[in-house]
């Protein structure tokens, strides 16, 4: 695929995964040795399945969580894209309970693509900046 392909498949699945939580879009999306690097504490599974959980959960706890691609550019096997999401945390998130707080939060995330799906991603949330929206006190080394 082409970086434009590329662009597309990435924007279709900010829209419909997390704009729309359509969870099985992530079989088009993710090779199922796909890997996710993030700075957050904990072994996400691997493959679709990993980013269908995550994204779930967090759906869960934000049922009407809305994303807008801020900014988007890609190569050939490279995708980026800068993403604001904002939502009301009604559900519970990992060890979080409900707050019913309404939190905006920003981040960027890298793609490698592999044979037009994504193989590997890196991570990079403003979980603090949600965090304190949502009135929750983390530590270091602890896990929501």
């Amino acid at each position: 695929m082409n970086a434009e392909d590329n662009k597309k498949l990435i924007t279709d699945f900010y829209n419909e995964v997390w704009g729309k939580g359509n969870l099985d879009f992530v079989d088009k999306v993710f090779h199922p040795d796909y890997v996710r690097h993030d700075l957050r504490p904990g072994n996400p599974l691997p493959g679709p399945e990993g980013q269908r959980k995550i994204a779930g959960d967090f759906r869960k706890a934000f049922p009407n969580l809305i994303v807008q691609i801020d900014l988007i550019f890609a190569t050939d096997d490279f995708v980026t894209a800068r993403w604001t999401m904002s939502g009301t945390h009604t559900g519970k998130w990992g060890a979080i309970e409900p707050t019913n707080k309404k939190a905006t939060f920003s981040g960027v995330n890298i793609f490698r693509m592999e044979n037009g799906k994504v193989k590997e991603i890196w991570n990079h949330r403003d979980d603090f900046g949600l965090f304190e929206q949502l009135g929750v006190k983390v530590y270091a080394g602890s896990k929501q």
